[in-house]
């Protein structure tokens, strides 16, 4: 099994930053392709930004492109998510998910992840 802990939320205004991480332990070996999702009050869970293992490859929803970027370190079994601009729309609890598989394309559904975080709240006031 693989255990996913984010951290980094917080408060901000419109226009500040935050800085999300995500620790993975267990059996970190199975992991592949690793994402964010995020989830608003009243909404369904939404695909934000996904990175291929090797972190070579990114995705991003057209809501977040240009202001987040997505990134992982393996050797620290951790992957980040830096927001800038942040927006009031951009609240919501951010969920960090993990593929047993590494895929071809850049997986934005949430079935294609089999792990996955408690989530952390991210609050822009505006």
């Amino acid at each position: 099994q693989v255990q996913l802990v984010e951290s980094g939320g917080g408060l901000v205004q419109a226009g500040g930053s935050l800085r999300l991480s995500c620790a993975a332990s267990g059996r970190t070996f199975s992991i592949g392709d690793m994402g964010w999702f995020r989830q608003a009050p009243g909404k369904e869970r939404e695909f934000v930004a996904a990175i291929s293992w090797s972190g070579g490859a990114t995705g991003y929803a057209d809501s977040v492109k240009g202001r987040f970027t997505i990134s992982r370190d393996n050797a620290k079994n951790t992957m980040y998510l830096q927001m800038n601009t942040l927006k009031p729309e951009d609240t919501a609890v951010y969920y960090c998910a993990a593929a047993a598989r590494v895929y071809h394309l850049i997986a934005t559904t949430r079935g294609s992840y089999d792990y996955w975080g408690e989530g952390t709240q991210v609050t822009v006031s505006s």
